[in-house]
């Protein structure tokens, strides 16, 4: 049940994770397409408004009357009002001289109905997108005059040789339509990336959290199976050592090469130690040291391998290259490494006592394992 409750907060926390960072990045990737948008559109607008107006005073300047060129202009705009945007003229007064819809030639100009106010404004893409979010709120709150009807002028070019303005305009609906896809693109692109990243991610942790899970059990049994190893190989030294001092009576039976006593030095003091005393002996800088239950330390000139063979077997083990050890100064066995056995003395010793895993199995069979 915890473990399942871990997986449902991992996975809470990298969804919300995912939704703030996706938040943050939404904002930013809907701006910057809408800014490369409205760029493409102002710079549309302002080519289309310059070749227009500059056609038109190369008429004027060619001779052509006002009212002929007005004509032709009007016919030339007529039912060009589609799509993204459109052209209309004004003189210097805000009169609109020609529109494709000829309804409106004759009327004010609004300055309402228009982003810039003069030639000398140059509308850049982030004012663009601030003022048509400002103009979208406004008409969305005017229910009586729909969005896809309304358009502003977002560039004006003179005409040279007259008092006329080209005014390029842009419908406000269509550009809000093509924002509105975008949004809705990305949030659906974040929407199904981040279902995707979340469930790969939960199912992932899943999958690495089980495997960790079985190795752990398997580790656990392992460990469980060596403690009940160690605890027999306790409970054997225990019984072993029981048997040994079952048989001291005994050792007058020994064999003649077993020696009763070792000749030891301490300082320029010869010190024979007989062998019942002997907790266990160790080489160190090439010294050989003899330790007893006392915790008395002596020094012998024989080697280990001269000591060994002058031991009873029963009662001495050869533990490492470094370490006899007596059945009777054994205290506990340890786990140690990689299937090592350490064995812990009484008295203590300053050296770690470390059975080998090759040896470890002649350990056991010299406990009758």
């Amino acid at each position: 049940m915890r473990k399942d409750k871990l997986y449902f907060l991992t996975f809470l926390s990298i969804a919300v994770i995912y939704t703030v960072i996706a938040s943050v990045a939404l904002h930013y990737l809907i701006r910057a397409s809408a800014h490369e948008l409205l760029e493409a559109h102002l710079q549309f607008s302002k080519k289309e408004a310059k070749t227009f107006g500059t056609l038109v005073s190369h008429q004027l300047a060619s001779g052509i009357a006002k009212d002929s060129a007005v004509t032709h202009i009007q016919r030339s705009l007529k039912g060009t009002d589609f799509e993204m945007g459109f052209l209309s003229m004004y003189d210097w007064s805000g009169r609109v001289v020609c529109h494709p819809d000829i309804n409106k030639v004759g009327q004010q100009a609004s300055n309402n109905a228009s982003f810039v106010t003069s030639v000398t404004d140059d509308l850049s893409p982030e004012t663009f997108y601030d003022l048509l979010v400002e103009r979208q709120k406004k008409l969305e709150n005017n229910v009586s005059e729909g969005i896809e009807q309304v358009s502003e002028v977002i560039h004006l070019y003179p005409v040279q040789n007259s008092d006329w303005i080209v005014a390029a305009h842009v419908n406000i609906g269509n550009i809000s339509l093509q924002l509105s896809e975008i949004r809705k693109r990305f949030y659906t692109i974040f929407l199904v990336m981040g279902l995707v990243v979340i469930l790969s991610y939960a199912i992932t942790v899943r999958l690495i959290g089980s495997a960790y899970e079985k190795r752990l059990e398997l580790k656990n049994q392992k460990l469980e199976d060596e403690v009940i190893n160690l605890s027999k190989l306790n409970r054997a030294v225990g019984a072993y050592q029981q048997k040994v001092i079952e048989k001291k009576p005994a050792s007058t039976t020994k064999s003649a090469a077993t020696k009763k006593r070792i000749l030891t030095y301490v300082r320029n003091e010869l010190l024979p130690v007989p062998i019942e005393e002997i907790a266990h002996i160790y080489t160190e800088n090439t010294i050989t040291y003899v330790v007893c239950f006392n915790e008395r330390r002596s020094t012998t000139n024989l080697s280990l391998d001269e000591l060994f063979s002058n031991l009873d077997s029963s009662y001495f083990f050869r533990a490492n290259r470094q370490f006899i050890i007596a059945i009777s100064a054994i205290d506990k066995i340890v786990r140690y490494g990689n299937n090592q056995l350490k064995i812990l003395v009484n008295p203590n010793s300053e050296v770690d006592i470390i059975i080998s895993k090759n040896r470890a199995a002649e350990f056991k069979q010299w406990l009758n394992l």
